[in-house]
C-alpha cells in the first residue's frame, strides 16, 4: 500500500496533486492545510473519502476506488494550543478513515494528522499524538493503523519515538528532511506512525510550492511481510 501525505501550505499546492498522483500512483492521499470547501471529488483515480468541515486549515483523505471501500470516517478535536484558541485555524486536527481493503479482505484505519504549530510545546504535541492514536483504536480495535501528516516536531524526536514505541506503535521518519523554511526549524516534520503494518520505506518527494515536501509511505500488512520473509529464508 502506498500513501502520500502533503501539507499544502494554506491550499497553495492544490494544483500539484493531479501530477503527483499520476506519477506515484498512491492508494491513499492524506492532506493537511487544504481548503475543505474547494476540494475536488476526485484527484486522478482517487476519491475523496472525507474532509474536515470546521477548519480554516483543513484535513482530507482520498482513497483508490475499487481497491478500498470506506466503512467509517470521523474528524477529531484534540487538545488546543494557545494559538488555536486565539487564531482558530483548526478545530479538528485529525481525520481518520476506516477502510476495507477489497484485494486483501482486510480492514485498516488511515488518518491525516496536523499537530499544533511551532509556537506550542512539544509536550502538547505528544498529548495530541497520544489522543489521536487512542481515538483510532476506538474506530477499529485491533486493526492496522497508519497515521501520517505534519507533526510539527522540530527537535527531540528520539524522545517522541520512545514514547510512541512505549504505546505499541512505530514512528518512521523519511529518508530526507521535509521542512526547510526556517534556519532554526528544519528537519523531518512529516512523519508516519503505525501499528500492524511493516513500513518498507518513507521517501521525501520533490519540493513544490508548499513549505513542506510530500512524503510517500510504502507499507504492507505485518503478517504478510513476515510470511514473505520466512518464505525467502526457506528458499
Amino acid at each position: 500500500m502506498k500513501v502520500i501525505s502533503y501539507n499544502l501550505r494554506k491550499h497553495r499546492a492544490i494544483g500539484e496533486l493531479t501530477e503527483i498522483v499520476q506519477r506515484h500512483s498512491p492508494d491513499v492521499l492524506c492532506l493537511q492545510e487544504c481548503d475543505d470547501r474547494a476540494l475536488p471529488e476526485f484527484i486522478g483515480d482517487l476519491h475523496l473519502s472525507d474532509a474536515t468541515a470546521r477548519n480554516r486549515l483543513g484535513l482530507a483523505v482520498y482513497h483508490r476506488n475499487g481497491q478500498f471501500t470506506v466503512q467509517a470516517t470521523r474528524a477529531f478535536e484534540l487538545k488546543r494550543s494557545l494559538y488555536d484558541r486565539v487564531a482558530k485555524p483548526a478545530h479538528e486536527r485529525l481525520i481518520a478513515v476506516r477502510l476495507r481493503d477489497e484485494e486483501h479482505g482486510r480492514e485498516l484505519v488511515v488518518a491525516s494528522f496536523h499537530a499544533a504549530p511551532l509556537t506550542a510545546l512539544n509536550s502538547l504535541r505528544r498529548k495530541q499524538i497520544h489522543a489521536a492514536l487512542a481515538e483510532m483504536q476506538l474506530m477499529g480495535p485491533g486493526l492496522p493503523v497508519l497515521m501520517v501528516g505534519d507533526y510539527n516536531y522540530p527537535v527531540f524526536k528520539s524522545g517522541l519515538s520512545d514514547k510512541i514505541t512505549a504505546s505499541g506503535y512505530d514512528l518512521t521518519l523519511s529518508d530526507s528532511r521535509t521542512y526547510t523554511r526556517y534556519k532554526v526549524f528544519r528537519g523531518h516534520f512529516d512523519l508516519a506512525t503505525s501499528v500492524g503494518l511493516t513500513i518498507e520505506s518513507v521517501v521525501t518527494l520533490p519540493r513544490g510550492s508548499s513549505d513542506h515536501l510530500p512524503i510517500l509511505v510504502t507499507s504492507s500488512y505485518a503478517e504478510a511481510a513476515a510470511s514473505a520473509s520466512a518464505e525467502a529464508e526457506a528458499s
